[in-house]
């Protein structure tokens, strides 16, 4: 296989993050040949469509240009009012614009989402792939990542302690490589 590079966006800007927690695991196993890493969008501008017809904010071409050099995304989200995190929706729209610009496109993807709650995020997590089937990002379907009471999964140094969720999280990496080979 082919060197790949997936990028991984982060939903939360919380420091002590849960999902930055899942992020630094997942980089932490990345399969032979692959090449994680997490792309910051706690620096981008709110999107304004008047950006689209004259100067934009300077993060965004950096971060578009990003998105385009990326062989996959992963996304992982907790869930905010049963949705995505503002600032994930903010990046997910900053990268789709210009109308026509779409550095998403194409891009195979996997999608991660977490709770506090036994609920694991289900709901952050349908609202995402919504989106993300507009931007026409094959997202994989089969393993669904749902981590519920995602608290109980870490110590205090943001380990994952639980060795059930963490052997599954490197089977999904595994399929998910697999997936993005397709691509």
């Amino acid at each position: 296989m082919a060197e790949k590079t997936i990028g991984i966006i982060v939903g939360s800007l919380r420091k002590g993050s849960f999902s930055k927690k899942i992020a630094n695991f997942l980089i932490g196993n990345a399969p032979e040949g692959c090449t994680l890493e997490r792309i910051e969008i706690g620096d981008l501008a709110l999107y304004n469509q008047d950006y689209d017809e004259g100067d934009s904010p300077a993060s965004y071409a950096p971060f578009r240009n990003k998105v385009k050099s990326l062989d996959g995304v992963i996304f992982i989200t907790p869930e905010y009012n049963r949705s995505v995190p503002g600032v994930l929706k903010n990046a997910i729209d900053v990268g789709s614009r210009p109308y026509g610009q779409n550095a998403w496109q194409g891009k195979p993807t996997l999608v991660i989402s977490s709770s506090i709650s036994n609920l694991s995020g289900f709901g952050a997590n349908h609202h995402l792939r919504q989106s993300l089937v507009f931007l026409d990002m094959p997202v994989l379907q089969q393993p669904e990542v749902y981590l519920a009471n995602v608290q109980n999964l870490f110590d205090d140094s943001g380990s994952l302690t639980n060795e059930d969720t963490a052997n599954f999280l490197r089977e999904v990496l595994d399929a998910y490589t697999k997936f993005v080979e397709r691509y």
